[in-house]
């Protein structure tokens, strides 16, 4: 793909993410509380913006494929050489219901497992964070680096969780065992600005194992661009499509993080 190309692409993330981020602000002005009926104004909220996404991308490129959180189907479009638009128009919803500023617009663009341009907007800080493969990862421009963090007990780990959780769940006896090694650890909501945070330095690793393609594409090549180490949570390459992964900054941690892990087959097997 040429430079020209692939800078049109991540330009086509960017305005799609703020025209979804801009939406969500708007959205957050029309409901005060969490009373009867939030369920609606949320679906509004996720809807607006993600038809305000798919607008600046259908407005530029109307013959790529649309992955996005309120439209899945995957049927088709997963092969070959077709570029997919992997959208979360509002990664964070839970946060967003209760008025809680931690939750960001998702946009990416791939072929096949490649994620060539990604963004992720934070509309409550007006943060933009973007990368495109081999041309580093930026927030509003400054280049973002990983962190130099090797060793589990002097990391700060993110984790995101199912959104319920049972006793004795893989899931949760992981965290028990995690926060026991590490420096401390992180539940924010929003797996995409987790996936920020490891990209800017802030968080050394972050691991999922229930997680959607568009809530991690463009966080992963941030991640990658900035440095860090992706790969599948059991270990292997990370696979967009089946995404569960673990996230570091080094590969050091990242071998002690997945040596204390439970083995993926058995919390997959907890679903």
């Amino acid at each position: 793909m040429s430079e020209q190309n692939l800078s049109d692409l991540l330009e086509t993330c960017e305005a799609a993410a703020r025209a979804g981020g801009q939406q969500l602000v708007q959205w957050r002005g029309r409901f005060q509380t969490r009373e009867k009926g939030i369920a609606d104004f949320v679906t509004d909220a996720d809807i607006a913006s993600q038809q305000a996404i798919q607008g600046v991308i259908a407005g530029r490129f109307p013959e790529h494929a649309f992955l996005g959180e309120e439209s899945v189907d995957k049927n088709g479009i997963l092969h070959g050489d077709q570029l997919i638009w992997v959208v979360d128009p509002l990664d964070g919803t839970t946060n967003y219901v209760h008025g809680y500023p931690n939750y960001a617009v998702s946009v990416a663009v791939s072929r096949g497992q490649e994620i060539l341009a990604g963004v992720i907007y934070d509309p409550v800080r007006d943060d933009c964070y973007s990368a495109a493969t081999g041309r580093g990862a930026r927030r509003n421009g400054q280049l973002l680096q990983v962190s130099n963090t090797a060793e589990l007990g002097q990391a700060l780990v993110g984790v995101s969780l199912p959104a319920r959780v049972m006793r004795n769940s893989p899931d949760l006896l992981d965290f028990v065992e995690i926060v026991q090694l590490c420096q401390a650890i992180r539940r924010s909501g929003s797996a995409a600005l987790n996936l920020v945070h490891v990209a800017t330095g802030a968080l050394d690793a972050f691991w999922a194992s229930h997680i959607h393609p568009w809530d991690v594409a463009a966080g992963v090549l941030l991640i990658r661009e900035a440095g860090g180490l992706v790969t599948g949570r059991s270990g292997a390459e990370f696979d967009l499509w089946h995404p569960h992964f673990v996230a570091c900054a080094t590969p050091q941690l990242h071998r002690e993080l997945l040596a204390k892990l439970t083995p993926y087959s058995a919390v997959s097997s907890s679903r």
